[in-house]
């Protein structure tokens, strides 16, 4: 009875356990299945993106040359670096692609020709610009502009391994004698074609790299712009203008923005703008690298940069960073191609 009754309780104990294992392993299906569902929603919201979106067709327009000829003095040397956002794919005319757009802008603000090589590739990822910034050494740049990251983000490349291709390509410059300007992962959830869930993903990814990208470019001495949202609520509200036919990459009136919002920041890399003349104080937006770089990867158009506190670059928190913003939302923020004076001489049929 002593043995009976001690053993009597285990069969009700052994039923719930048995219970609860089973509603355990029901759980833990239900939890993978719906993993496997949604990986399955996000791969064929993939593969309808990579539907909608066209692949690429001609090679965007040659910008190289000499803008502002007419200026006196000798030209500063720009060399565009990346993807196709750099290269300008998606228009059809060189006036219109953002090496030209900066180009122009930064000859007539400094009053000064502006020699331009673009170097930047259709699908390149962060580990292309080792090649492309051994080309771009050649010819002595002054200022180097760079946009990268979408194409890490949909080949999901790590962000880590991205970042360091990154930190070389600018540290291989720096060490050269050459300014670098960074325009850090656009947002791609805010490209039509992509959907939810993929395009909460799409962002998510984005702003990590971006956040990245600018810590390791301000830590090697460069200077970043966060493309974001591909800068602002008019992409959102008139995407068949701000979008090239593809509904991917910028139209001209795109490219056009964010050429507004980079050619303050190659201005002040240069020593051509006049608010750096102003030392940075705390209450003027300097705080740490990291928390800089979080607020730039959340508000398109931010301005990161390294400054210092009372005669330090770091503080408690790590390198001290400087944040502005900067209004450019708008085209006329460019100085648009005028006649042909204002048009680039191609080297070559000059």
């Amino acid at each position: 009875m002593g043995v009976a009754g001690s053993v009597a309780p285990v069969g009700p104990r052994w039923q719930r356990a048995r219970q609860v294992a089973r509603l355990a392993a029901i759980g833990t299906g239900a939890t993978a299945a719906a993993a496997v569902a949604t990986a399955g929603v996000l791969l064929g919201q993939a593969r309808q993106a990579r539907r909608t979106i066209p692949l690429a067709e001609a090679p965007p327009p040659r910008c190289d040359g000499v803008y502002g000829a007419k200026f006196p003095g000798p030209p500063l040397t720009m060399v565009v670096l990346g993807d196709s956002s750099a290269a300008g794919y998606g228009v059809h005319r060189r006036r219109e692609t953002p090496g030209a757009l900066l180009a122009t802008g930064l000859s007539r603000r400094t009053q000064r020709p502006v020699r331009l090589h673009r170097f930047a590739v259709v699908g390149a990822i962060s580990a292309g610009l080792k090649h492309q910034v051994e080309a771009a050494l050649d010819c002595r740049p002054d200022i180097a502009v760079v946009f990268i990251g979408g194409n890490d983000v949909t080949n999901r490349t790590p962000p880590a391994l991205a970042v360091r291709y990154l930190v070389e390509a600018v540290r291989t410059l720096r060490a050269a004698g050459c300014e670098v300007v960074v325009g850090t992962c656009p947002d791609l959830g805010a490209i039509q074609p992509i959907q939810p869930p993929l395009r909460w993903l799409a962002r998510r990814w984005s702003r990590q790299l971006a956040a990245a990208q600018t810590i390791a470019v301000v830590e090697a001495g460069g200077w970043t712009v966060s493309l974001g949202d591909l800068l602002g609520p008019r992409f959102a509200a008139e995407p068949a203008r701000m979008f090239a036919w593809d509904r991917f990459h910028p139209s001209a009136e795109g490219y056009a923005v964010a050429a507004a919002a980079m050619l303050p920041t190659v201005l002040s890399a240069l020593g051509a703008g006049q608010e750096r003349r102003a030392a940075p104080t705390l209450a003027g937006g300097v705080r740490s690298l990291p928390d800089a770089a979080q607020e730039a990867a959340r508000h398109a158009g931010t301005e990161v940069s390294g400054a210092q506190v009372r005669g330090r670059d770091r503080g408690p928190a790590g390198r001290w960073a400087q944040l502005r913003r900067r209004a450019f939302f708008g085209v006329g923020a460019v100085p648009q191609p005028g006649p042909a004076a204002d048009s680039p001489t191609v080297e070559g049929l000059a």
